[in-house]
């Protein structure tokens, strides 16, 4: 018996869910984009997976750890939590072609505009992918979602839910 496929809602961090300060690793540096919270808590009600796709060059950089970013993702659950909301699963790419830390310097079939991470979840978690897209701030978040054959959409800034809702109801 072949199993029922899932919609899901895929969001870049930075710049998309949170502020950009420039490499977000630390909960006391978090804050919300308007709208962000309410956006997962809408994709929720309507039966979407929540997934965050990012970028995380900071690691490779050496400015903070794998574990800083988990930690930071783990607070960003908990503090959905308090409203009903929640965040399925997160994916990060700490690789980057001028990393300093030799481990994660090279080119990866992970870091947007590749499909890598974006793939890894459809296929983990059965994702219908004509009923998906993914919601980022930059070109490569874009690409990335095209390369993955799912839809992509740029953020803008504004408000995070009413993109959503934009999205949900089109």
């Amino acid at each position: 018996m072949k199993s029922k496929l899932r919609k899901a809602v895929f969001f870049d961090r930075d710049g998309t869910l949170n502020v950009d300060h420039g490499y977000v690793h630390d909960w006391n540096n978090f804050a919300w984009i308007p709208g962000a919270q309410e956006a997962i808590k809408l994709a929720n009600h309507h039966n979407y997976l929540v997934f965050v796709v990012t970028n995380q060059s900071g690691i490779g950089r050496g400015y903070f750890s794998a574990d800083d970013v988990r930690k930071l993702h783990i607070q960003m659950n908990h503090d959905l939590k308090r409203i009903g909301a929640h965040i399925d699963a997160f994916e990060f790419c700490p690789h980057h072609p001028d990393a300093t830390l030799p481990e994660y310097k090279k080119e990866s079939n992970y870091r947007k505009p590749a499909a890598g991470m974006l793939t890894k979840l459809i296929n983990n978690w059965q994702i219908d992918t004509d009923h998906s897209f993914l919601i980022g701030d930059k070109e490569s978040d874009v690409v990335a979602a095209k390369n993955a054959n799912i839809s992509g959409y740029l953020f803008t800034g504004a408000n995070l839910y009413e993109c959503l809702s934009r999205h949900l109801n089109s």
